[in-house]
């Protein structure tokens, strides 16, 4: 897949930052023909240049999609300060600015634009296509829920102990104190084994992240912990029954993990109000397989790319 891609910084109007995006165009674009455009939404701790560019971004412009792959806000190339801040609120509201600017393109139809997510990427998606209505279709690969996760892995299982401290880390930054940066992953797969981790999600996420194989300058997979509060008073799925109607498709790996992407699938599965759903369970897959392993990912995209093509259609 050889797409054009053309790097854009994008500035609305209100914003006090730009938000950092990829567009991929199709092959024997012509900029005076409309396309359906697509969303694609990197995981938690990565970037525009990972699994959510490279691999969907790159394989739906192909099939004659639009897609625009972006940074959230105060992470890889897009503004915002404190760097590496996790925040719900904003990562839904960067949607927003994406579709506001996408709305301006004269090659975009405005009436066919949906939203893919991958890990993390998912749950915000979602939890944007709740109240955003100019998004027609929703497709989650391997989406799971930072607001769960956050209360639970992420927490110790312990979210009022983790919000006092968090609440202290502030007040100690905001005296004039070092700020805590944490990597949610080991250095390294060997140096995890040893350290007696056993859970797939992150041995595999430590495969990913922390070797070439999907090692991006911009992939940090570090967070400010003292901005990370308002995650725990976050839940994706919230109202989905009522208020998540589009079309969706989930699709998840049948391998279960410590960061939840099964359990989560299944439960947006069940609760969103969607007349028109799917779920792919694709066998013998974990979290990461379908973030980049050719056999996962070509499956996920044998359903993802019927499923755009119709309900983005004219």
């Amino acid at each position: 897949m050889n797409n054009v891609i053309e790097t854009v910084n994008i500035q609305n109007p209100g914003m006090a930052w730009h938000i950092a995006a990829d567009i991929h165009f199709p092959p024997g674009f012509d900029k005076h023909q409309t396309y359906p455009a697509i969303i694609s939404a990197h995981p938690i701790g990565s970037c525009k240049e990972q699994t959510s560019g490279n691999v969907y971004g790159a394989a739906l412009a192909s099939e004659g999609f639009i897609v625009i792959a972006f940074d959230a806000s105060y992470q890889g190339a897009s503004g915002g300060e404190p760097r590496l801040t996790e925040d719900p609120g904003q990562r839904v509201e960067d949607f927003r600015q994406v579709i506001d600017y996408l709305v301006t393109l004269p090659y975009v139809d405005a009436d066919r634009i949906g939203v893919l997510g991958v890990c993390g990427g998912s749950g915000y998606a979602i939890s944007t296509a709740k109240s955003e209505r100019r998004l027609k279709a929703v497709v989650s690969i391997t989406g799971a829920n930072f607001g769960r996760i956050s209360r639970e892995g992420f927490a110790g299982y312990d979210p009022l102990g983790t919000l006092e401290a968090m609440a202290s880390q502030r007040t100690a930054e905001a005296r004039g104190g070092k700020a805590q940066v944490d990597d949610v992953l080991p250095p390294s797969v060997e140096g995890a084994k040893k350290a007696g981790v056993t859970d797939i999600d992150v041995l595999e996420a430590t495969d990913y992240y922390k070797t070439p194989r999907g090692q991006a300058p911009q992939g940090k997979t570090s967070f400010l912990f003292s901005r990370r509060a308002a995650a725990v008073d976050w839940d994706a799925f919230h109202l989905a029954e009522v208020l998540l109607t589009q079309p969706l498709l989930v699709v998840i790996g049948d391998k279960p993990g410590g960061f939840g992407a099964y359990r989560d699938g299944l439960e947006i599965y069940g609760r969103a109000a969607s007349k028109d759903k799917e779920l792919l369970v694709l066998p013998n897959t974990s979290h990461y397989d379908l973030y980049d392993q050719p056999e996962a990912t070509t499956k996920a995209l044998e359903k993802v790319v019927p499923f755009f093509q119709k309900h983005l259609s004219a």
